[in-house]
């Protein structure tokens, strides 16, 4: 419980946060109640929506030390509440609407159903931008020759063979990009492509610069480990604006006041960073070997969805339940091979005693 204790803390904290929140504007037990469950329910949907995304932040998170781990922890939590959580939304309605930034956060507490529309209104780019990212980031992953444990082996090992095919991950999505454009209007197609390139080009960017920035096994220098954990940091930031943007804009359709979007979702961004540092602390990653195919697996399916959002609306709940059940199954195939290594290491020795 101690990598959570900060985590409830948190959300004790929230919960009066809400509850003043809800007695103020609704001056009634009934409609501060209210308040605190729609807080704790979209928590629970964030953390659903991003379980996925704490084994990939693990997975980057034990390579670059300490320091950066604590920043990823201290700065990284600030940006992602206070950042994607309530100034991200401000953003988007700012540039669709052509408005200034205090006409926008008026906008959100004086016309909350405008300034849902309005943020609605730019679904299409959204989806399109954090799909292309999180398929980059999925395929990468198994486009990989040097990768050698497989989960879904008959799958993974044929997905393997096509890393010896150039920049194949950026063909794949540029296509799917153009065959999921063709089911909209037009005017949305245009916009939908051009953010999608956009996701694409900031995952190129991000990779190459932490390719560039990696530190050589002979040297561990201060400039270099800075540097490197910098491209990680910006990485991970990305990575979790990619994750949230299905969940902030899910969010609209419980409440539409921007704080309380922002307390629930905090709370459940908390969480997820907590579950990370126990992934890392614990190398629960190195324990179960299958649990980091299960998030990536996750992830594409999140990017496809992401993709099929843009014409046929999928709930939220949905999204998480699948993802949540691609980790649980990866979960229990690992606790599967544990025993079953242990039984052979135990026949094994078995065998060398009695030689």
């Amino acid at each position: 419980m101690k990598y959570f204790k900060g985590s409830l803390i948190f959300t004790l904290f929230c919960i009066c946060l809400a509850a003043m929140l809800g007695y103020n504007s609704t001056h009634t037990f009934h409609g501060t109640c209210s308040v605190v469950f729609i807080c704790l329910l979209l928590a629970v949907l964030e953390i659903s929506l991003s379980f996925d995304n704490a084994v990939v932040n693990a997975l980057v998170l034990k390579n670059i030390g300490t320091l950066w781990q604590q920043r990823f922890l201290t700065w990284g939590i600030l940006i992602a509440v206070i950042g994607m959580r309530l100034l991200f939304p401000l953003c988007i309605v700012g540039i669709a609407s052509d408005l200034g930034p205090i006409s926008v956060l008026s906008l959100a507490i004086n016309q909350p159903e405008k300034y849902t529309q309005i943020l609605n209104s730019a679904h299409t780019q959204i989806m399109g931008f954090g799909g292309s990212f999180l398929l980059m980031v999925g395929l990468k992953y198994f486009f990989d020759s040097e990768k050698t444990i497989h989960w879904c082996t008959p799958i993974e090992c044929h997905l393997v063979r096509f890393s010896n095919l150039k920049s194949v991950e950026i063909a794949i999505i540029l296509l799917l990009l153009f065959i999921a454009s063709h089911f909209l209007p037009l005017s949305e197609s245009s916009k939908f492509l051009s953010s999608g390139i956009c996701g694409l080009l900031i995952f190129i960017i991000v990779d190459g610069l932490s390719s560039l920035l990696k530190i050589p096994e002979e040297t561990s220098s201060g400039s270099m480990m800075v540097k490197n954990g910098l491209s990680s940091f910006i990485y991970l930031e990305i990575l979790d604006a990619s994750f949230s943007f299905d969940g902030v804009i899910g969010a609209f359709a419980l409440s539409t006041n921007l704080f309380i979007i922002a307390i629930g979702l905090g709370i459940g961004a908390m969480f997820v960073r907590s579950l990370t540092v126990l992934l890392v602390q614990k190398d629960t990653l190195s324990e179960y070997r299958y649990l980091e195919h299960g998030a990536f697996w996750a992830i594409l399916a999140l990017a496809i969805i992401m993709f099929i959002n843009v014409r046929v609306q999928i709930p939220e709940i949905v999204t998480g339940s699948i993802g949540a059940l691609l980790i649980i199954l990866a979960l229990i195939s690992s606790i599967r091979w544990n025993k079953r290594n242990a039984i052979l290491n135990t026949i094994s020795s078995s065998k060398s005693n009695k030689k």
